[in-house]
């Protein structure tokens, strides 16, 4: 039975035909997206497709946002990705893991909120790139939410949030659900960017989570450290929830000239430095997959199934590429287990 049969809302079918908003093409939008790819780098641009990615998979996430922030080039090129992954039956849809990260850090972040048990609480979004989870997060009504990053990619993204506010179209006007919204432009290359933090407001004494979504691996290896290291030494502060994803030293292989910091064990770096309650997950997992991944002989569950310690697959010797989802937290009363 076809979605239209079962009575599916047009917005809510998967793969329906490409239909991009108006705003998209209007000369604001446009100039923006000429100059982020005339003057960003790879790592910056990447926002602009994780975007794409979750505005593509509309039907398991609501971002109304995502096209505006990812750009005609990119909604074009991804979705064309897709048609062909159907087309060939492909196990895996091109985008998937995107979504499922993406609905990973959505559920981990608001039952962090949650074990809060109320109160002000501060979420802080590093590398934040094009993410509108202020914009689309109910449970984030009663918290004050940081956003870092590159100076020229706040300023972007400032510039996609304005037009859209001054559309015609009120369905394109961002309406905001966290408590606040600060934007700090920083390089967490530099060490000055926890005094930045601070200088915008950011409270070090109050309930913090932080999210590190698509990050670590853009930083060498003594980055992110000091990074990870500076969000461990809250846990002496203030009760302090972290979220990031890291990937093995075989996933950076995927880019090696773009890819950079690797752990293959993060869940016993993060006690090492002084994180508590530590949990890994892996796409594919039962916390980690929200009905997008059932076919059993896809990459993620084939990958599941076999030791971490493996590097290439035994069936047909490709390297073991893994993309480990942790949450971990800490407080000062907390003895680290």
């Amino acid at each position: 039975m076809s979605n239209q049969q079962n009575g599916m809302p047009e917005e809510m079918q998967p793969w329906t035909e490409l239909k991009l908003p108006d705003l998209l093409s209007s000369d604001a939008i446009r100039e923006l997206h000429a100059a982020i790819e005339s003057e960003w780098d790879s790592s910056r641009r990447s926002a602009c497709q994780i975007a794409a990615g979750r505005a593509l998979w509309k039907h398991a996430i609501h971002d109304p946002l995502a096209e505006l922030f990812a750009g005609e080039t990119y909604m074009r090129s991804i979705y064309e990705k897709i048609k062909k992954d159907r087309l060939n039956n492909a196990r895996e849809i091109s985008g998937v893991i995107v979504a499922v990260r993406t609905l990973w850090f959505d559920s981990k972040l608001e039952a962090a909120l949650s074990s809060f048990g109320g109160g002000a609480s501060q979420v802080v979004l590093l590398g934040a790139g094009m993410d509108t989870r202020p914009y689309r997060l109910s449970c984030l009504k009663e918290s004050s939410v940081f956003e870092v990053d590159y100076a020229e990619v706040l300023q972007v993204k400032t510039n996609i949030l304005e037009a859209a506010a001054n559309s015609k179209d009120e369905h394109q006007h961002p309406i905001m659900t966290a408590k606040s919204v600060r934007r700090v432009a920083a390089d967490l290359t530099e060490d000055d960017w926890l005094e930045k933090l601070r200088m915008s407001e950011f409270e070090p004494k109050e309930n913090t989570v932080w999210v590190l979504e698509g990050i670590l691996y853009y930083l060498t290896q003594t980055d992110a450290m000091k990074v990870l290291k500076s969000i461990a030494d809250k846990c002496n502060l203030t009760h302090t929830v972290l979220l990031a994803d890291f990937m093995n030293k075989q996933a950076t292989t995927l880019s090696s000239s773009t890819f950079q910091f690797y752990s293959d064990w993060p869940d016993q770096l993060l006690p090492s430095l002084g994180f508590s309650g530590v949990k890994l997950s892996q796409i594919g997992d039962p916390d980690a997959h929200f009905g997008l991944l059932q076919d059993p002989q896809n990459l993620f569950n084939k990958l599941r199934n076999l030791p971490r310690s493996i590097q290439t697959h035994p069936d047909d010797g490709t390297p073991c590429c893994r993309l480990y989802l942790l949450q971990a937290s800490g407080s000062p009363n907390q003895t680290i287990s």
